[in-house]
């Protein structure tokens, strides 16, 4: 079952929880950057994550109409096919989703899956993200009950972001300031008003100053420590032992000690899309500047169809990026980790 059934991701979670390493979850924009996700775990021999944001669905559903859901559905229908050539279990997943685009976006495919389910089937994709954090707290919270009751019906993990990650990801951004840091008094909120598990199972993007983008080591101030202040506070005043399931966002140019101390402190998920995207990229550059007289009809020229076939250029782009998600495999412990 190379797509996770719901059990089965509850499986691979807690695994990766008692085993304290993260499962990578890659963006993807295309059947060919699923492929270099897939072919990545495989190489590993470690199961994983593949994710579609708003952005990478829009850009799915083409640039005709630009529908998120048909761009999302229909990668995720083509994923349930493909994925059954590699010999890994992978999670579908929906990444940052904003209010404005929940009814444009994770509302029908929460409907979608609910519809399956109810038909005997298993649901489309295996969680979905809501990204409160530009609302208040207590709005954030309450429309985090909401999609986690309709989640639970469709037999699907909810993640939610109670605070904010600094930078821009598919136009929504936030200040890279103090506010980047979750506390003691935001988990407490969180978990009563969502609970811990008893009201469905949901992964919690809490903030220790991650930004998305680009940024050399140094740059951002990291604190994954605080995630222990978090579980440890959580978990004393409800007597449960690490009680939340954390997700890592932001995490492009972190060091691998800042990731070995997150996945100590409960990180099960980690986000990649910036790092992979340049290791797409990186080769169909690279093609392109030792091939420009072949990819362009210079000076009067016809070129070279063997060099423009995007079936050249497109193979390194996989391969490269494939590379990068093994790489990060190996960063999050997941490498040889995979259900056998």
């Amino acid at each position: 079952m190379p797509i996770a059934t719901p059990e089965v991701y509850n499986e691979m979670l807690d695994r990766a929880k008692a085993g304290k390493f993260a499962y990578p979850a890659i963006n993807v924009t295309s059947t060919q950057t699923l492929h270099a996700a897939l072919r990545g775990f495989a190489e590993a021999e470690s199961d994983g994550i593949v994710q579609i944001s708003t952005g990478g669905a829009e850009f799915l559903g083409g640039q005709y109409n630009k529908d998120m859901v048909t761009g999302s559905v229909a990668l995720a229908e083509f994923a349930h096919i493909v994925a059954e050539k590699y010999p890994v279990t992978v999670a579908l997943h929906t990444d940052h989703c904003p209010k404005d685009k929940l009814d444009g976006y994770v509302r029908p495919l929460l409907a979608i899956s609910q519809e399956r389910v109810a038909k005997g089937l298993n649901p489309l994709f295996q969680s979905h993200m809501w990204d409160g954090s530009a609302e208040t707290l207590d709005d954030n919270l309450e429309l985090a009950k909401e999609l986690l009751a309709q989640a639970v019906k469709a037999k699907i993990i909810l993640e939610v972001e109670i605070t904010p990650t600094g930078g821009e990801e598919d136009g929504v951004s936030h200040e890279i300031n103090d506010s980047l840091y979750t506390t003691v008094s935001d988990a407490v909120r969180t978990a009563e008003a969502i609970g811990l598990g008893e009201k469905g199972r949901y992964l919690l993007a809490a903030s220790f100053g991650n930004v998305h983008g680009v940024y050399k080591p140094g740059n951002v101030v990291l604190r994954p420590e605080l995630l222990r202040d978090l579980q440890d506070g959580i978990g004393a005043k409800y007597g449960k032992k690490d009680p939340f399931d954390f997700v890592f966002h932001g995490g492009s140019g972190s060091t691998k000690e800042e990731i070995a101390t997150a996945l100590e402190n409960g990180v099960i998920k980690m986000n990649l899309d910036t790092d992979t995207q340049y290791a797409f990229t990186r080769p169909v550059a690279d093609h392109m500047f030792r091939n420009y007289d072949g990819v362009l009809k210079v000076d009067g020229e016809v070129g070279s169809k063997k060099v423009y076939d995007p079936r050249t250029w497109g193979k390194s782009a996989e391969g490269g990026m494939a590379v990068r998600v093994t790489q990060a495999c190996g960063d999050l412990r997941s490498t040889g980790t995979k259900l056998k």
